[in-house]
């Protein structure tokens, strides 16, 4: 007589664990979720990425009332296809979220979850509805230095026609800025007033908390104010600031304040007010080049104002090197990407090289005499 086989002995295991109740999942499934959340805190996330990082996947276990390992592609399709519509950017950002989670919970947890539910983890992101990741490895050509220049003296003048000009100036000079200093949109909305330091280098510096890289998590850098934005910001920070209902003079009001304010906070009690969102400030950008972009880049956003910027420093014979502590990039190699469309002409450069080499030898032919 022969011992059960091995699908004898699956089968005897799930019926062993069908008695497992809904709550023992559900206690295992938020073990895990803290276990996920400690690892990626070892690793140096921010709290607030800790929180972002399991969202998506409560999301979808939540609206279908089922722990991580009863969850199908199916499941996933219908609720990104249904109620988890959004963004293409978005929704691959969540997916590749939960992608990770389930990679965590398969080494870790994958035996003991066959063992206690009978159930296989395997990832509900698989090759069909994997999103493509599209748009990001191409070129991003910003308009030339002419057109940028256009663009913003045709948004200032129009400035004085604007319904809400206290607005209209706020979004003004923080794409200028922008576009000045090469920062990001995240580092300049979370600037606050303590930030700006007028007496730091030739024309003032201002602190930003930047991208972290390899993972470190976000980093305060210092970003650069040069001549035309230090001009820029006195005239923001004199003129416009203080038509926002806080106070601009606390330490930590932001520098661009929102005009919405909480409701359940009184207009003239407010001390500091919410500092924009990057998505606002990109939808004011969008919105400005729609009215006042010229040329064959119909459409600005604000990271394209940081290629414009890296771009045209370049070619008005920055080097790669400055281009780099401008941007506050890590890596060179990282900052060739952001000036890969900048003009060049290599048969130029040669002749300029040459020449420089005819007016050495000439110079040192005159020293031997």
């Amino acid at each position: 007589m022969t011992g059960p086989g091995l699908a004898d002995v699956v089968l005897m295991q799930r019926r062993a664990t069908a008695q497992v109740s809904t709550e023992d999942e559900e206690r295992f499934f938020i073990d895990t979720l803290a276990e996920y959340q400690w690892s990626r805190d070892v690793a140096g996330l921010a709290p607030s990425t800790l929180d972002n990082l399991i969202r998506p996947v409560t999301e979808v276990c939540d609206y279908y009332h089922l722990p991580p390992w009863r969850i199908t592609p199916r499941h996933v399709d219908r609720y990104f296809a249904g109620p988890g519509t959004r963004a293409g950017s978005t929704v691959r950002q969540k997916m590749t979220r939960i992608d990770h989670y389930y990679a965590f919970l398969e080494q870790r947890y994958g035996g003991e979850v066959f063992r206690r539910f009978g159930a296989v983890v395997e990832s509900p992101v698989d090759p069909f509805n994997r999103p493509a990741h599209r748009g990001d490895y191409t070129q991003r050509i910003p308009p030339s230095a002419r057109a940028v220049r256009e663009f913003f003296a045709t948004w200032r003048a129009d400035l004085p026609n604007t319904r809400k000009f206290a607005v209209a100036c706020r979004d003004y000079a923080m794409a200028k800025l922008a576009y000045i200093s090469g920062v990001r949109a995240s580092e300049l909305c979370g600037m606050t007033m303590s930030d700006l330091h007028w007496e730091s280098g030739s024309f003032g510096r201002f602190e930003v908390m930047g991208k972290g890289a390899r993972r470190s998590g976000p980093r305060p850098r210092e970003a650069y104010m040069f001549a035309t934005g230090r001009e820029l910001l006195w005239w923001y920070v004199e003129e416009v600031r203080g038509s926002f209902c806080d106070d601009p003079e606390h330490p930590l009001a932001p520098v661009w304040p929102s005009e919405r304010l909480p409701d359940n906070v009184a207009m003239l009690n407010v001390k500091v007010a919410p500092a924009v969102t990057p998505s606002t400030f990109r939808k004011a950008v969008g919105r400005a080049s729609n009215r006042y972009l010229t040329g064959p880049v119909s459409g600005l956003h604000p990271h394209l104002l940081r290629h414009a910027c890296a771009t045209h420093y370049y070619e008005s014979g920055m080097s790669l090197w400055e281009v780099q502590k401008v941007l506050g990039h890590e890596w060179t190699t990282t900052t060739v990407r952001y000036v890969r469309t900048a003009q060049g002409d290599p048969e130029l450069a040669s002749m300029q090289a040459a020449d420089r080499a005819v007016q050495r030898l000439r110079v040192d032919k005159g020293s031997l005499r």
